[in-house]
């Protein structure tokens, strides 16, 4: 990513939330981003996942052009190359834990999605809650299902926004030695958190300022 800048329109008029953003992560590193509220850490990361397009500047993930796709082709790039957990879930509600999963590989295109969805599941211990649905399960059963959904395909990106954010302490430590165990079997993990002793665990830790990488 080389001086990328994201401005979104208000009721204010244009705001500038990123600017001057240049910055590169390696295949297999974790990097932890960390700052205040508001200085614009999930929306670069929504810029590394191409749900946010830079203003200006250019971003880059696993030798492509992201700036360069319509979205057409950022859906495609990410359904194969991306996984993404968020604090708030993003199930969707009216499908049972298999389904959820089951869905990531059937947009990929993906054979067998139910039993590789049902292998998933058992991979974070919830075999069990399989045929539930969100509204059924806890916040900590949740995300260890949009883990599976995240991982099921195998990306080379994983991009975790807060995801233990509204849990516990322990569940929450919980989901984050599923996620690192995750990025041991080699994808690259870009982790936002507030949470210092969660940046301590990444390979490299980035602070953001005031929508800027604070040196």
């Amino acid at each position: 990513m080389r001086e990328a800048k994201l401005v979104l329109e208000g009721n204010a008029g244009p705001v500038e939330i990123l600017r001057g953003i240049d910055l590169t992560v390696s295949r297999g590193e974790s990097l932890g981003l960390v700052g205040p509220s508001g200085s614009g850490k999930s929306s670069l990361l929504m810029l590394m996942g191409g749900l946010e397009r830079a203003s200006s500047g250019t971003v880059r993930a696993l030798g492509q052009d992201l700036s360069a796709m319509d979205e057409d082709g950022l859906a495609r790039f990410r359904r194969g190359n991306m996984g993404v957990v968020f604090q708030s879930f993003h199930l969707i509600p009216t499908m049972t834990a298999r389904e959820n999963v089951a869905l990531a590989l059937e947009l990929a295109g993906e054979p067998d999605a139910g039993e590789r969805a049902d292998a998933e599941l058992a991979s974070v211990g919830l075999s069990h809650r399989a045929g539930h649905y969100p509204r059924q399960m806890s916040g900590g059963e949740q995300q260890r299902v949009a883990l599976a959904r995240a991982w099921v395909t195998r990306p080379g990106i994983l991009l975790a926004d807060e995801p233990t954010g509204n849990l516990d302490g322990a569940t929450g430590a919980s989901i984050m030695d599923l996620l690192f165990g995750l990025r041991d079997l080699g994808a690259t993990l870009v982790l936002v958190t507030h949470a210092p002793e969660l940046a301590a665990r990444c390979d490299r830790v980035v602070r953001l300022a005031d929508g800027r990488v604070d040196a």
